[in-house]
């Protein structure tokens, strides 16, 4: 008898295998067969790591999280096996409900030819939106300054029921400002002044503005890992990204709804730099909400700039977010269902060389 239902497991679109409490594959599906170049035969009783070759050190990491039945998620890894060559990768390993010892693995594959010319087109096609937004921006705002003024000259000789619609000219073109100023942000954010920076300092400062602004009416929770060293990077920005992100999570929430802030130490999670070498993350911070979900049909696309899950919503939040912890020398990434949403960063630790200096 099958653990998973068959006609899901068959229907999945990426590589997944489920692994048993000894690390031997229990079962494959055929997009992990085909991506793997290995016949369920041959994957059926082996030992995970015999079969599939990930270039990097996630053994003691995935043994932990098995153990504490959570999840772990591993970034722009090359994977392969004995019949195919490795190519990059996520891979994302969870505790599979309702069958004790059992975990599901799934692999991402990041290279394939469609993808990758969707990628570099889209990620061309952003570049060049945020540079005609920015342009943009610039010669709008001007002109809503007129209006505004004129509108705000009329509404002093007008009855109060044209009051209504001067009033309204005056709202939406602040509202229109307030947009371009965010896109004139996202493209104008200076370069991180990194130093040593306490996250969990941060991440309450984050949480107190939030608890009595625009998340008063969710319930927040700190699983804060007390020995986590400090990270390197610009404390302003850093908490620019907390707060960004406590905000998307508090809208996406309902009344009494709960948002946790955790923090955790990953001392083997390696990514990509984007000149190709290997760096360590090691440092982890999530952000969980039990809102609604990501839409699925954006989920892959989230980071990406004027994508946004919410109606009126300017699609640059998160794009911000990204961009701010990419230069800060990290990485995001995102895991969402309905009723879980968790937003994780990857942190490098201080250098052995930095200088020393003292926090604000």
């Amino acid at each position: 008898m099958s653990i998973v239902d068959p006609a899901l497991w068959n229907s999945l679109p990426v590589p997944a295998l489920l692994l048993a409490d000894d690390d031997t594959i229990a079962d494959s599906n055929p997009a992990a067969e085909s991506f793997l170049n290995l016949s369920e035969r041959a994957l059926k009783g082996a030992p995970v790591w015999d079969k599939v070759m990930i270039d990097a050190a996630i053994e003691d990491p995935f043994t932990r999280a098995r153990h504490n039945r959570t999840s772990l998620f591993v970034n722009d890894v090359d994977v392969g096996s004995g019949e195919r060559p490795p190519v990059q990768c996520n891979i994302q390993f969870a505790p599979l409900e309702g069958a004790a010892g059992y975990t599901l693995m799934m692999i991402s594959p990041r290279e394939l030819a469609s993808r990758v010319t969707l990628n570099a087109a889209s990620g061309k096609a952003a570049r060049s939106a945020i540079g005609m937004a920015e342009m943009l921006a610039h010669e709008i705002k001007n002109p809503l300054a007129g209006i505004t003024g004129a509108a705000q000259l009329l509404s002093m000789n007008l009855e109060s029921g044209d009051l209504e619609l001067t009033d309204l000219i005056v709202e939406e073109s602040r509202r229109i400002v307030q947009l371009l100023e965010q896109v004139e942000q996202f493209g104008n954010l200076r370069p991180p002044e990194t130093r040593a920076v306490n996250i969990h300092d941060l991440l309450d400062r984050a949480r107190q503005s939030a608890s009595v602004g625009f998340g008063a009416h969710m319930t927040f929770v700190d699983d804060y890992d007390p020995s986590l060293p400090q990270t390197w990077a610009d404390a302003d920005q850093l908490l620019q990204v907390f707060l960004n992100l406590l905000k998307n999570a508090s809208e996406a929430g309902q009344e009494g709804g709960t948002i946790k802030l955790r923090t955790f130490y990953e001392p083997s999670l390696r990514v990509k730099s984007k000149d190709g070498f290997p760096v360590r993350l090691p440092l982890q911070v999530e952000i969980i909400d039990d809102g609604p979900g990501l839409p699925p049909e954006i989920a892959g696309e989230i980071f990406e700039p004027f994508v946004s899950g919410r109606e009126n919503g300017t699609g640059l939040g998160l794009a911000l977010v990204s961009k701010i912890i990419a230069d800060n020398g990290g990485w995001i990434s995102v895991d969402s269902v309905p009723g879980r949403t968790v937003f994780r960063l990857s942190l490098p630790r201080v250098p052995k060389d930095a200088p020393v200096t003292e926090e604000d």
